[in-house]
């Protein structure tokens, strides 16, 4: 009996020790919460900040009965006393729906946000993951893009509020890393998609899969050439969690993204299919400054990290479906409803 004890409490003190305490900024959000969902299925202690400006509670309602989980409504524009030993710094809006309707304080967000999570950082010592993105990178002229290309951005177009606030919060992050000796990574994340998404965001994923399920026109942009990669949110999580246990001498930035290219023609038959929907194409003009192709070279994510996507666009669709089957269905709360305008 004792003995039993004994091993009880060794065990408990090794849990206890191997837990860490785990802020998740933009936690309530698409990503954010299955991240969240993750780290707690870990045995970590997760504080989630969001402000509720595209995030909802409905991602996260599952989490809060968890212990080591807590939820603080928060702004990351505003300075954060909290004692951490990691920080996931995903705050932003991601969809141009949404970073468009308030621009300047997207910019805000990133810009503001990532010094004050640094500066939080710094204070505690905590290890720091920015979430960067693909668009970095701008309408890109080399294909697939390596993390050291530099890009080509329209600093004064519609999306500049979202590119150029995380290019400055990428700067921003290796200055803390050069000056302040931080313990920083920076992950440039390309299109993700899975349960989850805003169904009202507008990016291409959501937008086609809702239209087929409602039996609305699926609109394309431009003639549906332009290219992307799919990423599923599962996979993206794993690089994720995989960049921030990485050897300190990996800062990145690496992309985190599906390196297999689809045309959006080509996705919008596969919903059809996949939704065995009769909804038709209806071609409207390419918005401003929206990019031709991207696509992630992904050699560095497999060299460092071991990292590289495992569920296939067909596979990760059917989920996405399913998840949005599911909701529509479901008697929708205000969350799901509501719009930005």
């Amino acid at each position: 009996m004792t003995g039993n004890s004994d091993t009880e409490t060794i065990y408990s003190k090794t849990q206890m020790h191997s837990r860490k305490r785990i802020l998740v900024t933009g936690g309530a959000g698409f990503v954010g919460s299955h991240l969240c969902e993750r780290l707690v299925a870990a045995g970590h202690d997760v504080i989630c900040v969001d402000n509720f400006y595209t995030g909802t509670k409905d991602n996260i309602l599952h989490l809060l009965p968890e212990p080591h989980f807590e939820l603080m409504r928060h702004d990351v524009t505003f300075p954060l006393y909290v004692e951490v030993d990691e920080i996931y710094n995903l705050a932003c809006p991601a969809s141009p729906i949404h970073y468009q309707f308030d621009p300047v304080q997207t910019t805000k967000t990133s810009v503001h946000g990532a010094i004050n999570m640094l500066g939080l950082a710094k204070r505690t010592k905590a290890k720091i993951l920015q979430a960067s993105t693909s668009e970095v990178y701008g309408d890109p002229t080399v294909h697939p893009q390596t993390e050291n290309y530099r890009g080509s951005v329209n600093p004064i177009g519609p999306r500049a509020c979202y590119d150029e606030g995380k290019r400055c919060a990428e700067t921003l992050f290796f200055d803390y890393y050069r000056q302040h000796q931080l313990n920083i990574r920076v992950a440039r994340i390309f299109n993700t998609y899975g349960p989850r998404m805003h169904p009202n965001d507008g990016r291409v994923v959501s937008n086609f899969i809702v239209q087929a399920l409602t039996g609305r026109p699926i609109t394309i942009y431009g003639d549906g050439g332009q290219t992307r990669s799919f990423c599923y949110v599962d996979d993206l999580v794993e690089g994720l969690i995989g960049l921030m246990a990485a050897p300190d001498e990996v800062t990145g930035p690496i992309n985190l993204g599906n390196p297999v290219e689809n045309t959006i023609l080509e996705l919008a038959e596969m919903v059809i299919a996949q939704t065995q929907s009769d909804t038709e194409i209806e071609y409207q003009p390419l918005p401003e400054d929206d990019p031709l192709q991207r696509c992630p070279d992904i050699a560095r994510a497999k060299q460092l990290l071991d990292w590289s996507p495992t569920v296939d666009v067909a596979s990760g669709l059917q989920r996405t479906i399913e998840y949005f089957e599911s909701i529509i269905a479901a008697p929708q709360t205000a969350s799901e409803t509501s719009n930005v305008r």
